[in-house]
């Protein structure tokens, strides 16, 4: 049996199905350093027993190629005996394929949920192939895109790829037999059959599937590819292989920094990310203690070798950064000087509101640390 070390160190999510909560506010990205540093902790106690390393989340590594390409590259360096792995919707993976081949990546698990935009449809909610989320009918056809033109490409430079099919009754399970001709016509080695089941927190649920359904459907799929147990099946946010969650509150203003910046385009969502902020909102307590848009500050010029430093003079009084993503430098840099970064995509004024303690119940599951 396979030992897999999770590193949970994508820190953007890039789609949401309609039976999933929120991402918890206790699940929380790692930065590479404290990762590597816990990696290296277990393969001090327990190398021979560990078989892969993979990024598994909380978001989808391919969103941030930078710090997966690094991830790869450190634990390729001073782990070569082991595989390494990914879990990815796919979105951007005809494009780093080569990339993450030169890096020494092995492995590749691809949620393949349907390859019909309308199941699709039903299935998500949002998918945001970059900093925008597209209307659900115009992000499905893109979805399909990649994940056909990704498995190819990944195999194209020997990496192993499997699919990861969640089984949601009434969706989908007819249309596993679909997916797997397609997918072995792709090139991948195999499929696993992930059944559904209900998640507390979830808005809307269904029922989990009959043992018999779901055998059926693994008759079906392995028609065309053979049916394997899935290696990285963790939840996301979850480090190491035996690890508990890195647990967390989230950040909180104090008398000595009680603002909180936000980068925006509009003033209305979080939808930057940070290296592309030409300035920053100001938000913080009135005179009656309610949080409010104060002033604009113009960020450092990009492209300076200092920027994040003159970044965290202009901040002097934010315990927090609001940003749609952000790098692994500027996020280095930032929690040294003491600000904290939150990666988001909702409404300004709502975020703000939980950080000072309102807002409406469920919406601090959507804030994450890294």
């Amino acid at each position: 049996m396979q030992s897999v070390f999770h590193l949970p160190v994508a820190p953007q999510v890039v789609a949401r199905t309609r039976f999933s909560p929120p991402p918890p506010a206790h699940s929380r990205s790692l930065m590479l350093p404290g990762a590597m540093d816990l990696l290296a902790g277990t393969m001090k106690e327990r190398r021979a027993s560990i078989t892969m390393v993979a990024i598994t989340g909380p978001g989808d590594p391919l969103a941030t190629p930078d710090i997966t390409l690094h991830a790869v590259k450190l634990v390729r360096e001073r782990y070569p005996e082991v595989r390494i792995g990914l879990k990815t919707l796919g979105i951007g993976s005809a494009a780093m394929a080569g990339e993450l081949a030169r890096a020494g990546l092995d492995y590749v698990e691809m949620q393949v949920d349907g390859i019909q935009p309308a199941i699709l449809e039903k299935i998500y909610a949002w998918i945001r192939p970059g900093l925008k989320t597209l209307k659900i009918s115009e992000a499905v056809g893109l979805f399909i895109s990649e994940q056909r033109n990704g498995v190819p490409a990944l195999k194209f430079h020997d990496i192993q790829v499997v699919i990861a099919t969640t089984l949601y009754p009434g969706l989908n399970i007819d249309h596993v037999a679909k997916i797997s001709a397609e997918m072995m016509e792709l090139g991948a080695d195999g499929i696993s059959l992930i059944p559904y089941s209900p998640e507390p927190g979830a808005e809307v649920s269904l029922e989990s599937p009959d043992p018999r359904t779901v055998a059926a459907a693994v008759e079906k799929a392995a028609n065309f590819l053979p049916v394997v147990a899935p290696l990285l099946i963790a939840k996301a946010g979850d480090p190491g292989s035996t690890a508990d969650p890195a647990k967390v509150p989230l950040p909180r203003p104090t008398a000595k920094r009680p603002n909180a910046a936000v980068v925006s385009s509009n003033g209305i969502e979080v939808d930057l990310h940070l290296g592309q902020a030409i300035r920053l909102l100001i938000y913080g307590p009135r005179e009656d203690g309610l949080p409010c848009l104060l002033e604009t500050r113009e960020a450092p010029e990009p492209g300076t070798p200092e920027r994040w430093r003159e970044l965290a003079k202009l901040l002097p009084d934010c315990f927090v950064i609001l940003a749609a993503s952000a790098g692994e430098t500027p996020r280095k840099v930032l929690a040294w000087e003491g600000i904290n970064i939150l990666i988001t995509g909702d409404n300004i004024e709502g975020t703000v509101d939980v950080l000072y303690g309102g807002g409406k119940k469920g919406k601090k599951g959507r804030l994450r640390p890294i």
